[in-house]
């Protein structure tokens, strides 16, 4: 029986400058290194949205803070002290609004996240970076073609995620390929 040879990893050329050693971007956002040097947040697939844990967290916190208000409107009941107990009841009651709102407001940026991952997905995986003229590139030339700087590649995938309007401002005045434009 013949011994199974492993396939050679096969080395993707960039269409810049012609170099070989380009890696795939989610291998790069892994790579501790280039999460130091900001290069991961610059390829980033989509925005950082709340999770779960935040939310619980945030929910818990607010109303820790509403039973602190809670405890001034009492001890104002108890002592007879007006400016306490309303006091009290209004600070519990604008911390337990404002609790709700930055809780379902996190739920809504959640969702919208969660509803672009699929395209964003398919995008982020299919390009690699060529670390010798920091562009990112599709080999094949799909899902698009030509090379894009990493701010151009963030870009691209988060327009067509349906995340442009979460774009920092300094992505702004970055201005797509025309290969990269459908």
């Amino acid at each position: 029986m013949a011994p199974e040879s492993v396939p050679e990893a096969v080395d993707v050329i960039c269409p810049g400058c012609g170099a070989a050693g380009a890696r795939p971007v989610p291998e790069i956002c892994a790579d501790h290194a280039s999460m130091r040097d900001g290069l991961a947040d610059r390829l980033a697939r989509s925005p950082d949205a709340p999770t779960r844990l935040d939310r619980g967290l945030h929910f818990v916190e607010g109303m820790l803070m509403v039973g602190v208000g809670v405890a001034l409107a009492y001890e104002g009941i108890r002592y007879d002290k007006a400016l306490y107990t309303v006091g009290g009841s209004l600070l519990a009651v604008l911390l337990f609004v404002g609790t709700i709102v930055v809780v379902r407001g996190e739920g809504r940026e959640r969702a919208f996240v969660t509803a672009g991952e699929p395209r964003a997905d398919a995008l982020w995986r299919s390009a690699y970076y060529c670390p010798g003229c920091a562009s990112v590139f599709c080999p094949g030339g799909t899902p698009w073609q030509g090379l894009l700087t990493p701010e151009q590649f963030k870009k691209f995938v988060w327009t067509e995620a349906g995340y442009g309007k979460r774009l920092e401002e300094r992505f702004t005045d970055v201005e797509l390929s025309p290969h990269a434009k459908r």
